[in-house]
């Protein structure tokens, strides 16, 4: 299996790609077109900033590559958001896979969302023997707002979120799995049987 990671000069690469060997799997770090449409799965993580990101993206058309690649799409944290519509931080125009806002969370002294929440409203194969006892990690002050049709799980953190989105072959999540202990190994391992 060819597993692609788009490389966008975003941070959190290099824990997906041990988290990836850990599970059997040598995944490709690559900004190059012709590899990412050939790659059975692609996963498009990212730590930073929302506009510099997508100008990144902008410059490689690479936002006109991911919204017309037809395998199975993973957006973990900042690529969850840049996968929406449009994200308060920098006022961005994101990619929009998702119909959805991202907002930032109130200006309270509890931001950023740093730590250890539970899932709820879980349903997807993606979250296969994931239960709402489970704990994922976040780190983030920006969040997808809920949608009836897509978020298929949530999170409160001062405010409901969408902790998790899926459409066609796009799947997004908001926390780290590669930082999540058992819960995101399992999420990881479901993402790459799909």
């Amino acid at each position: 299996m060819e597993v692609a990671i788009i490389k966008y000069n975003s941070g959190n690469v290099l824990s997906v790609l041990y988290a990836l060997e850990r599970l059997g799997v040598q995944a490709k770090l690559t900004d190059d077109p012709e590899e990412i449409k050939k790659a059975d799965k692609v996963i498009f993580p990212g730590q930073g900033e929302a506009s510099s990101a997508m100008k990144y993206l902008r410059e490689k058309k690479l936002d006109l590559l991911i919204k017309d690649l037809d395998q199975p799409f993973f957006g973990i944290c900042l690529g969850q958001q840049l996968l929406c519509s449009h994200s308060e931080e920098n006022d961005t125009s994101c990619l929009g896979i998702f119909p959805i806002q991202v907002k930032k969370f109130p200006p309270l002294d509890k931001v950023p969302h740093v730590g250890w929440n539970n899932l709820e409203n879980i349903n997807s194969p993606l979250l296969a023997e994931v239960t709402e006892e489970d704990y994922v990690y976040y780190v983030h002050s920006y969040y997808a707002e809920l949608h009836p049709e897509y978020t298929i799980a949530s999170t409160h953190y001062l405010e409901d979120f969408s902790a998790l989105l899926h459409k066609d072959n796009y799947y997004a999540m908001q926390a780290h799995p590669e930082k999540s202990s058992l819960a995101g190994q399992k999420i990881l391992t479901n993402f790459l049987k799909l």
